[in-house]
């Protein structure tokens, strides 16, 4: 890694804990992160002082160690972002305020309110039946591969990964069919120039209220009734939000973990019998991808509670301290490079899905891997030659210091004849068939 990319001029300002922080934002942070880890961890040890967009001081915790304790200890590291003690450094156009800016969401709820809003969630998403969502998945990817299978040609991220999840979510929510396609636009949009996606956030939001009031009036078998119903009593404020909430946690983190999954399966040899139409290793690359190319790198993030010490570094009440989880994963104190030549499948205790009462609760890991999973073995058994169409080093990474997906992923294979399409089932689409 150069030294540009972590020690830029101008110099960084001082940090309230450190003298030498480094600044975690700009072209080429995220250029090389497993360097960044490294050298990070060579120059500070476990816990990194460094300075968001902005300027603005924050700490990186790159230990495993140290990352299971903060996230164990939610009475002395807290979600509760009104606890900052550097709002008055933030200005309300800062880019990473829709991580930090407080909502009455589950995301920033403590103690029993978090327990009665993530335990409704989660019984809402548990009672879907398990073989009717692997149903609906075949079917959705079904219906996405048929609209390129002809061509011999797709970029599977923007016209595979990228979409699947969320179809998955509408339907599970009971959304309409009709619906579907505007909510898949306006979350595209909502990540687009910040105007746009002001009003994309809008729409988005608009149409879950407008669903939850549908599903009061007339209750289905889906996410929203189920909530609606739930003896937790959540007000239909609540609702709303929470299930923006899920839609958020699930749509980016898995589509990126389908892409990134066809792309290890694609550009390395140990995968080779999989696109042969082998399963044995799809679980192995699957998690693979969790510990070596995480979708969600790191998280804003938790509140100190108390003065206290983590990794040698003096940490101040209402310090903002940044998850580090793909540097978690990685620690060589305790995940050796060599783990995944000797057995890649056999541990899973890495911090891909958050841990502790804040981390992604059941059984959102387990849905979200049985839709990746899905995904891959309807691809590979419906493309089975499929190659990928670019040399594998020119593949490019998203430039995000918390996201680790691809911009596209082009691939070819031998075009389909117009009646080796796959008609579905829309009864499989219907709500009644989730429960």
């Amino acid at each position: 890694m150069t030294s540009s990319t972590t020690s830029p001029e101008p110099a960084a300002p001082a940090h309230p804990g450190h003298p030498r922080p480094t600044r975690l934002y700009g072209p080429a942070i995220a250029r090389d992160p497993d360097a960044l880890y490294a050298e990070l961890r060579h120059r500070y040890g476990p816990v990194a002082p460094v300075l968001l967009d902005g300027d603005i001081p924050a700490w990186f915790v790159l230990g495993y160690r140290e990352v299971n304790h903060v996230t164990s200890n939610p009475r002395l590291f807290a979600r509760d972002c009104r606890r900052w003690n550097a709002w008055d450094l933030v200005p309300d156009d800062w880019p990473l305020m829709p991580y930090v800016g407080w909502t009455p969401s589950v995301m920033f709820a403590e103690g029993p309110e978090h327990r009665r809003r993530a335990g409704a969630i989660g019984d809402a998403l548990d009672a879907a039946d398990r073989t009717e969502l692997t149903n609906l998945c075949v079917a959705i990817c079904d219906r996405l591969i048929d609209g390129f299978s002809g061509n011999g040609e797709a970029d599977l991220i923007a016209e595979y990964s990228a979409q699947i999840t969320l179809q998955v979510m509408a339907r599970l929510f009971g959304l309409p069919e009709a619906d579907i396609p505007a909510l898949v636009q306006d979350v595209a949009d909502s990540l687009d120039v910040a105007e746009k996606a002001v009003a994309a956030h809008q729409r988005i939001h608009a149409r879950m209220q407008d669903l939850v009031r549908t599903k009061a009036r007339r209750p289905g078998l889906d996410v929203p009734s189920r909530l609606i119903a739930h003896p937790a009593g959540l007000s239909e404020d609540e609702i709303v939000i929470d299930l923006l909430v899920v839609l958020a946690a699930a749509q980016q983190p898995v589509g990126n973990w389908i892409g990134n999954t066809l792309r290890l399966m694609l550009v390395d040899d140990r995968f080779s019998m999989s696109l042969q139409g082998g399963r044995g290793s799809i679980t192995q690359a699957l998690n693979e991808v969790l510990w070596e190319t995480t979708p969600t790198q790191n998280f804003i993030g938790r509140w100190a509670v108390h003065d206290c010490m983590l990794g040698e570094q003096r940490i101040r009440r209402g310090d903002l301290l940044v998850l580090g989880f793909a540097a978690a994963n990685t620690d060589p104190q305790v995940c050796p490079r060599s783990r995944s030549a000797q057995n890649p499948d056999a541990n899973r205790a890495h911090m891909s899905f958050g841990h502790g009462e804040h981390g992604c609760p059941f059984p959102g890991p387990e849905l979200g891997e049985l839709i990746a999973r899905t995904s891959v073995e309807v691809l590979l058994d419906r493309l089975p030659d499929v190659e990928i169409a670019v040399r594998p080093e020119t593949l490019e990474w998203r430039p995000s210091l918390w996201m680790r997906g691809l911009f596209a992923l082009p691939v070819r294979f031998s075009p389909a004849a117009d009646d080796d399409l796959l008609s579905y089932d829309p009864d499989l689409f219907e709500e009644d068939e989730l429960d």
